[in-house]
């Protein structure tokens, strides 16, 4: 197997993350010494694209979502500049991204949930929550979760520099350390840190960035327990035509700061805790070159503890549970005229499961619980969860999962939506809006071969009073309620075939939608979905020194009137690297971004980004 372009040892790495979102302990591989820099496998690391890095800038949390089944990705710019994420046909609003147990919220707007300045070998791949999952772990997100892990520190160390077209240019350095502890046994100290930087004039005109990102942790590890202590911060400047206007070169200037202690404790049999703190401030200047100029600047500023765990009662029942509780507030030039500008959240799940064996091999598994959100601003709301599944484990590897669930969420809007005025300005608010309700009914089945896995699911979800962004025709875009049903279908299967791995997925969703409104006339959001969406990865490994990687996306968008130019697209990124035999440790690296040049508009009325050729090298140690 050959080094990836930034290092991620398979086993450890693979154990640590898959291990702490299973509740073994994370310390158990403590006397493992470091194995040899891979990529990871797309089937045993379930890793569902190939491509690990962007070419457009360094790495973060949010690149290459955008050939991510079950995840969709609509940039301004490129996804590490502005991403929205979605998932199964939400808006980038019911989507959270959890560290360790805590979800990390944007009390401004949802644009801001990926801004999240942590290296990317600080943090496991990201599940993908869903269902009853979501409800029993996502906070304030109805529709789903990515949730990271806080990874074991592995030491060692790289350094990158990259340039490419459009005057890119970008350099990277990080380094880790780890230390027994004297007189401790298995005990371990780890620190690791990074930079990052980049820049470029952009792959449209208007549209340079000025990229800069600081994190590092320090780690004790035991043999049943893990503690992280993090810091990062991030500066972003960017800028990009009819970025979220139709009136011109628009600009933001992005700085986030991010203090996390996250603790993880394994205990009895099969059974675990965790705990995670952080203090979040994000301050955003965005300037628009129009009418004069409009400026306006906005700072949050989040406090959030959770705790969540699973503890086994006996062989046959365990009890699932979760708790956030989350204070904000914010400061700004426009968003002060709602009725108020701080707010207190709580969310408290419970879900006990009962597993029934049928044979040794066989088992059907009931859970029943429910969730509890309350804020200080709006009505509390008690929601179900149930799932009823059966599951064959087999012992040479072979497994297989039937599921039907039910389960409910429930999220309250932010600022942006409530906070700003309702008559005038770019973005108008709506003080009356009120918490959002989404249930979600599915069936689903996974299969798991050692070479494979598929994985499908059907579901149907009830959205009232979805808080979406529309155009009446005024020029300005309004926050409205609407009710939506959302059917939808989805696909996933990864094959490995020697020295070849594939990926493949298909998604389908349909929409019937009730504003309560005949005066909107186009939804920027809500009903900007892809009807038809599918992905094709590969990694292929021709000779021991070379490697090639693809992700491809396309899709079948449902109507816009606001958009402009095709409802279809193809998007691909293609990466390829060298390791030459003379320099141990040596990497050269070249990819391809979007090399279609397609003019799909991923935001209604915001120009897509064009295509841009990269290269580097990367050294590590």
């Amino acid at each position: 197997m050959i080094p990836c372009l930034r290092p991620i040892p398979s086993v450890r790495f693979a154990a640590s993350a898959a291990l702490a979102l299973s509740g073994t302990s994370p310390g158990a591989f403590a006397d493992e010494s470091p194995k040899t820099y891979i990529l990871p496998d797309l089937v045993v690391e379930s890793r569902e694209t190939a491509n690990l890095t962007p070419a457009t800038t360094f790495e973060t949390p949010v690149s290459n979502l955008d050939f991510k089944p079950r995840v969709d990705l609509q940039s301004r710019n490129m996804a590490e500049a502005q991403g929205d994420v979605s998932i199964r046909g939400g808006i980038f609003e019911n989507t959270g991204f959890r560290l360790g147990s805590a979800t990390l919220i944007d009390p401004q707007t949802g644009h801001y949930f990926a801004e999240l300045p942590v290296a990317p070998e600080m943090l496991s791949e990201p599940l993908v929550q869903t269902g009853t999952e979501n409800a029993l772990y996502g906070f304030n997100s109805t529709v789903g979760t990515l949730s990271y892990a806080w990874t074991e520190i592995v030491e060692g160390g790289s350094a990158t520099a990259g340039a490419g077209t459009h005057d890119l240019n970008f350099q990277r350095l990080h380094s880790a350390w780890t230390f027994p502890v004297d007189g401790a046994g298995d005990w371990r100290l780890g620190v690791e840190g990074e930079a990052s930087r980049s820049e470029s004039e952009g792959t449209r005109r208007f549209g340079d960035h000025d990229f800069n990102r600081y994190s590092g942790r320090l780690q004790l590890l035991g043999p049943n327990s893990q503690t992280d202590l993090f810091a990062g911060y991030q500066a972003k400047f960017f800028g990009w035509p009819n970025l979220y206007t139709p009136f011109g070169n628009e600009t933001e200037n992005l700085k986030t700061r991010l203090f996390v202690l996250n603790h993880r404790q394994t205990y009895g049999e099969e059974s675990h805790w965790e705990l995670s703190g952080y203090h979040r401030r994000h301050s955003d200047l965005y300037f628009l070159d129009a009418f004069g100029g409009v400026r306006l600047a906005h700072e949050t500023k989040v406090d959030s503890l959770g705790l969540s765990g699973r503890h086994r009662l006996d062989s046959r029942a365990a009890v699932h549970y979760a708790l956030q509780a989350t204070g904000d507030e914010i400061e700004s030039t426009s968003l002060e005229e709602g009725p108020f500008t701080s707010r207190n959240y709580l969310k408290i799940s419970l879900l006990p499961e009962y597993r029934i064996p049928i044979d040794p091999v066989h088992s059907l598994t009931l859970r029943a619980g429910a969730s509890f959100d309350d804020s200080n601003r709006d009505e509390a709301e008690l929601s179900p969860i149930a799932e009823l599944s059966w599951e064959a484990a087999h012992p040479e590897g072979r497994s297989e999962r039937l599921y039907l669930s039910y389960s409910q969420t429930t999220q309250v809007p932010g600022y942006t939506a409530i906070g700003g005025s309702e008559t005038s300005g770019l973005f108008r608010s709506n003080h009356e809006l009120s918490r959002e309700t989404s249930r979600n009914l599915e069936l689903g089945l996974a299969l798991r071969r050692p070479d494979w896995s598929l994985e499908g699911a059907l579901f149907y979800r009830w959205d009232d009073d979805l808080v979406d962004w529309t155009f009446t025709g005024a020029g300005a875009r309004e926050a409205e309620n609407v009710d939506i049903e959302t059917f939808g279908f989805e696909l996933v299967g990864v094959r490995r075939w020697g020295s070849l791995e594939g990926i493949a997925s298909y998604a389908f969703l349909g929409k019937d939608e009730d504003y309560g409104s005949p005066g909107v006339v186009g939804s920027f959001y809500a009903l900007n979905f892809p009807e038809h969406r599918a992905t094709l990865g590969a990694i292929w490994r021709p000779l021991e020194r070379l490697e090639l990687r693809l992700d491809n996306e396309w899709r079948s968008q449902e109507d816009n009137p606001l958009r402009d130019g095709p409802d279809e697209a193809l998007f691909t990124h293609l990466g390829l690297s060298i390791y030459p035999p003379q320099i141990d440790g040596l990497e050269i690296f070249a990819a391809i971004d979007k090399p279609w040049d397609e003019d799909f508009q991923e935001v209604p009325g915001t120009p897509g980004r064009g295509d841009l050729v990269s290269g580097g090298l990367t050294y590590r140690w």
